[in-house]
């Protein structure tokens, strides 16, 4: 999930793994066994903004048909709201975040998306349109805002099928557009353009043309959707990696002009065997 707080000063995003996909140890164990590698990985932007992605061994693991748990922390689907009480050391800053997130779709949809046509990977979108309500032991760190909520799901590691992709999740009053873009190893693309609005329901729409936006600081090339006539750009960077970025995006579809989130992944980028090593400080281990 992802959040944006109302007053435009902090963000907020969380990513539950069984088997993560940007994991050293993972990838380094052959995938044999995905939930021997577990980790949720929450990180908050802004002042005072802090990074957390410990993993964990299976026995460290508890999962049920509505929670799962890794550690000291637990997400849980009451039927209505998903909450996350955590607590977990930060890097590189080696203190304790804890507290609680709530995150209350406005529905949820049961959509399944195919990222490639045999099946591999698959996008959930449950809710794009959703409000997140953070309570965390930080000064400053109580605030509400606008969010989203889906799941990734694959049987095959993503640098054997993507070079590269970008997503976008764009707020409006009425709706929330969604884009995925990718380029795969095959020489094939995916492009997804949904509409979800408010009332529930879900269309495809006509996607506008693709622009560039600046380079991030480690020079990963990006692009998003806007009106021909719009040049897109980034209003604040939120993650910046040598293979990924997440940011805040500016851009503006059908004429009106919106702040949402947007993510580019360049898996060219990840397969460099200088990466993993690198993420293992990110990314520690409990074994």
């Amino acid at each position: 999930m992802d959040g944006l707080s109302d007053d435009g000063t902090k963000a907020v995003s969380v990513i539950a793994f069984i088997g993560s996909v940007f994991s050293p140890w993972y990838s380094w164990s052959g995938r044999k066994n995905p939930h021997d590698y577990c980790s949720i990985n929450i990180v908050t932007y802004g002042k005072g903004g802090r990074w957390t992605m410990t993993e964990r061994r299976e026995r460290h693991v508890k999962l049920t048909e509505n929670s799962f748990r890794v550690g000291p922390s637990k997400l849980e689907w009451d039927g209505k709201k998903l909450v996350l009480e955590f607590s977990e050391i930060t890097i590189p800053h080696f203190d304790k975040i804890e507290g609680c997130i709530t995150v209350t779709p406005e529905s949820v949809n049961d959509l399944e998306v195919l990222l490639k046509p045999d099946g591999t990977h698959i996008w959930r979108p449950f809710s794009p349109i959703s409000r997140v309500d953070i309570k965390i032991n930080k000064k400053g760190w109580s605030w509400q805002g606008d969010a989203y909520l889906d799941g990734n799901f694959g049987t095959r590691a993503l640098e054997q099928d993507f070079n590269y992709w970008t997503w976008s999740r764009l707020p409006f009053k009425d709706k929330c557009l969604t884009f995925y873009d990718a380029d795969l190893v095959d020489g094939s693309n995916t492009n997804i353009a949904l509409r979800f609005n408010k009332n529930g329901s879900v269309e495809e729409v006509e996607a506008p043309p693709l622009q560039p936006i600046s380079k991030t600081k480690w020079l990963i090339k990006r692009v998003a959707r806007s009106d021909r006539e719009f040049s897109p750009y980034q209003s604040r960077a939120l993650l910046d990696a040598p293979f990924y970025s997440r940011s805040e995006l500016v851009t503006q579809i059908d004429k009106e002009k919106t702040t949402g989130v947007h993510e580019t992944l360049d898996m060219k980028r990840f397969t460099n065997p200088l990466i993993k090593p690198l993420l293992c400080a990110k990314i520690p281990r409990i074994f």
